[in-house]
């Protein structure tokens, strides 16, 4: 497996992480709104998507295929949604840290049974004993860095 691919992912993990930080400062700004912050760093996402697509060249009328989707295939939104609002509502609650380390606890939870069963068309894969240890050495490190939090 090509090493960018890896950094690359490592490199979401610090935006998450940071992401967290940098919207729970934009609530202070926001009157506390977490609901305003969240959907400020949505609008500012879109458009950097945007003006991405626009560079790269991207076929805007490829949209048009949307009329024809299932409307669950939009679901994705809301769980981004979901995303952001919660890391801003818990960052400050939790510890960035703290909070992180849960949310990794229930992505690879989440992406291990979608793995075994093949969810959402993604091509199956064995829970082999290793992969067992890897969801135990991560829910310890759940545990570890939740202990002793304020």
């Amino acid at each position: 497996m090509n090493i960018i691919y890896y950094l690359i992912a490592l490199s979401i993990g610090i935006a998450i992480a940071a992401q967290s930080a940098v919207n729970n400062q934009l609530k202070s700004l926001l009157g506390g709104s977490t609901f305003l912050a969240a959907l400020v760093s949505f609008s500012v996402g879109a458009l950097s998507l945007c003006l991405i697509c626009i560079v790269s060249g991207e076929r805007f009328t490829q949209l048009t295929q949307l009329r024809n989707i299932n409307p669950w295939l939009l679901s994705g939104g809301v769980m981004g949604a979901f995303f952001v609002f919660g890391t801003t509502l818990l960052a400050p609650r939790l510890g960035v840290a703290s909070m992180i380390s849960l949310v990794i606890l229930g992505q690879v939870v989440m992406a291990l049974i979608m793995d075994k069963f093949g969810l959402l068309g993604l091509p199956i894969r064995d829970i082999l004993p290793v992969r067992l240890v890897g969801i135990a050495l991560v829910m310890a490190g759940a545990i570890c860095v939740n202990l002793g939090g304020n």
